[in-house]
């Protein structure tokens, strides 16, 4: 009974974490993601406290959950740049090959860059409703957070980036790479 009630509460605890902190993964930062929960796991089979099947299942959810946050995304990385390539009205390849040349957002957009500021406070906006319809975000931090918003996008909009730094590459916003300024993908 003991062993059925730590593997329910280390199963919960696991898929409470990955639910509310969307996306988050088990990871040590000296190798494979999941390496350090999967040690630590490992060691409750070893000690007996857990059985084999019951790591398995936590492991399976754990790659689950990260596959599927890795989709969603995806698929926010892809809307937001629809909304800066619809505005701009030019190609996915063309926005990433002048960001990689190191033109900026604003450079890009010329005449079209306060449309573009608009298009995507709108766009962010509508992920931070999202996100507290769907119960992620408190209509608190919602708020401050839009505060922030137009500031936040102009100033991304203006950021010259690195070689490395077009679409989906190089450090941005969030861990090691600053302050991020919502949910969703940063271009």
């Amino acid at each position: 009974m003991k062993k059925k009630l730590v593997a329910a509460s280390v199963v919960a605890g696991v898929a409470l974490t990955l639910g509310s902190v969307s996306g988050a993964v088990a990871h040590d930062g000296k190798g494979e993601r999941g390496a350090g929960i999967s040690k630590v796991l490992d060691g409750l089979v070893t000690k007996g406290t857990l059985t084999k099947d019951q790591v398995d299942s936590i492991k399976k959810a754990m790659e689950d959950a990260r596959a599927s946050f890795k989709a969603d995304l995806d698929e926010r990385r892809a809307a937001h740049l629809k909304v800066i390539t619809d505005t701009l009205g030019i190609t996915e390849a063309d926005l990433t090959t002048r960001l990689k040349a190191g033109e900026t957002l604003a450079a890009i957009a010329g005449v079209k860059k306060d449309a573009l500021i608009d298009a995507l406070v709108a766009f962010h906006g509508k992920q931070i409703d999202d996100a507290v319809a769907a119960g992620k975000l408190s209509s608190e931090r919602a708020t401050k957070m839009k505060a922030n918003l137009k500031d936040h996008v102009t100033k991304m909009v203006e950021r010259v980036k690195g070689p490395k730094d077009g679409p989906g590459e190089g450090k941005k916003f969030g861990h090691k790479g600053g302050k991020g300024f919502g949910h969703g993908p940063r271009a």
